[in-house]
């Protein structure tokens, strides 16, 4: 008997043991998972570190999320600008258009812009702005239509020897090349396009190339590029990607130190691109789209083959034919001029195309459509159209390209992406179709929600602020603009 009781309480004493030893482990599970797992938040990784940022160069993430201050500027610099061309109207590229959003709002801030870009041809005047500290250099350009190197620099030295010379210098992708900027400490360079993602994009066409057209020497040329880029890149000091997908490129390939490497996602302008329901209302009267048509469906930009506009076509003619349901039911607006908006006009009146619409007329076009498609086949970049219409409320289905799935479209809550091809496009406008309103309009919510964290002008120019202090930081001064203490 006393030896029966022993193993009992020996048993007992084990099953006590293994019990304290599970919730333990529980109760460490728990505290993996909400300190480190992958709910661990950006914020409650930053609280490990005493609530601060010691160097924002080593940040590996997008400046968007950091929250600056709104207040004036501790310290006004001056800046030049390289830029190819400035925009003019609504005739600009996302390279320019960002040119534009970025340096007007820094201006506004009260920083002394000083903008070295190309004079406009004779028949065309440039624009002027309200702005007492915003200066255009204008210069001839080459005859390939870029920047002289030779003529824009002396420009600069004269502008950097009047009064006190520049703080920072920014240079629009290759605006200022690297012959120049090899010297340059105080440097930065945005990237809206490297060779590395172009890549894909040539795979792409020569996938969808048909037979009887001649294969190209693309693929071969392409590589020779990545390398020279590679080689040059480091002449810049600092480099500024516009999506995540670039800023591990530029990182892992072109092998560029990390505290180099800053990644600051485009930023479309907020007060003109948001929800307005009475306009969009408007908009579809006015060019007359049918109160019966239960989906409309947007896209804008170039017209042209790399824009993805052929596998666009060709996915509505065959939707459009094999299904009358979805022939009665739908209407596609396009806004954007280019080759393929006569083909597009040729599928009937389902397709409204608009030719090209100044912004406030795009604002209203975002508010009109359920939503916003983006075919493209060009894997460079951050495209302005897919924040303007997440800015304005709607949902967005894009190419599956990493720069797109990486920084905007990152899960089904806020649109949908496609790959590619004429099967998976038609695939996915079914679904979006037979998802209908109800859900479009939830994913157009939180599509607006990811826009105001990550996508507005007004975050963007904070974040390139910031960079620009730091970049001119001298803490023999006391700058410590390199720090950020999180709010």
């Amino acid at each position: 008997m006393a030896k029966d009781l022993v193993t009992v309480l020996n048993f007992r004493r084990l099953c006590c043991i293994v019990l304290v030893f599970c919730v333990w482990s529980f109760i460490s599970f728990i505290y993996w998972c909400h300190y480190y797992g992958p709910g661990y938040s950006l914020y409650q990784k930053m609280e490990l570190k005493q609530n601060q940022i010691n160097d924002l160069f080593a940040f590996p993430s997008a400046w968007n999320q950091l929250a600056f201050s709104s207040k004036p500027p501790p310290k006004l610099l001056k800046i030049a600008l390289f830029v190819k061309k400035w925009p003019h109207r609504s005739h600009a590229g996302g390279l320019e258009r960002h040119a534009l959003t970025l340096h007007l709002a820094l201006a506004k801030r009260g920083h002394e812009l000083h903008i070295f870009t190309t004079s406009p041809s004779s028949n065309s005047s440039f624009p002027r702005y309200p702005i007492s500290n915003l200066y255009f250099h204008l210069s001839k350009p080459t005859a390939a239509g870029y920047l002289d190197q030779a003529l824009v620099w002396k420009l600069f030295q004269t502008q950097n020897s009047t009064g006190r010379p520049f703080d920072v210098i920014h240079t629009e992708s290759v605006g200022l090349l690297h012959t120049r900027s090899r010297n340059q400490t105080n440097l930065a360079v945005t990237w809206h396009g490297i060779a590395y993602e172009t890549i894909h994009s040539d795979i792409i066409q020569e996938l969808l190339r048909s037979p009887k057209e001649p294969q190209g020497s693309a693929l071969t040329e392409r590589t020779m590029k990545v390398i020279a880029e590679v080689r040059f890149f480091p002449s810049y000091a600092h480099h500024v990607a516009t999506s995540d997908h670039v800023g591990d490129v530029l990182k892992r390939i072109y092998m560029l130190p990390d505290d180099r490497v800053h990644i600051i996602l485009n930023g479309v302008d907020e007060d003109i691109f948001k929800p307005d329901i009475a306009k969009g209302n408007d908009f579809k009267k006015k060019i007359g789209v049918p109160e019966s048509r239960t989906l409309v469906l947007g896209m804008a930009g170039r017209l042209v083959k790399d824009k993805g506009h052929p596998l666009m076509f060709e996915a509505l003619k065959q939707m459009l034919e094999e299904n009358e349901v979805f022939q009665q039911s739908i209407v596609v607006l396009v806004a954007g001029n280019g080759p393929w908006g006569a083909r597009y006009r040729d599928l009937g009146t389902n397709v409204l195309v608009l030719g090209p619409l100044e912004q406030a007329q795009l604002a209203e076009f975002y508010n009109a459509v359920d939503i916003f498609v983006n075919p493209t086949l060009r894997a460079q970049g951050l495209d302005h159209t897919l924040l303007e219409a997440m800015l304005s409320g709607k949902p967005v289905m894009a190419t599956r390209l990493a720069s797109i799935t990486g920084s905007v479209v990152v899960g089904t809550e806020v649109g949908y992406t496609f790959s590619p091809t004429i099967a998976s496009l038609k695939t996915t406008l079914y679904r979006v179709w037979k998802d209908g309103r109800g859900d479009l309009k939830q994913k157009g919510q939180a599509a607006r929600q990811r826009g105001l964290q990550l996508f507005t002008a007004t975050k963007m120019a904070a974040a390139y602020e910031r960079l620009f202090l730091c970049i001119s930081n001298d803490e023999n001064r006391g700058d410590n603009y390199c720090q950020y203490q999180i709010p």
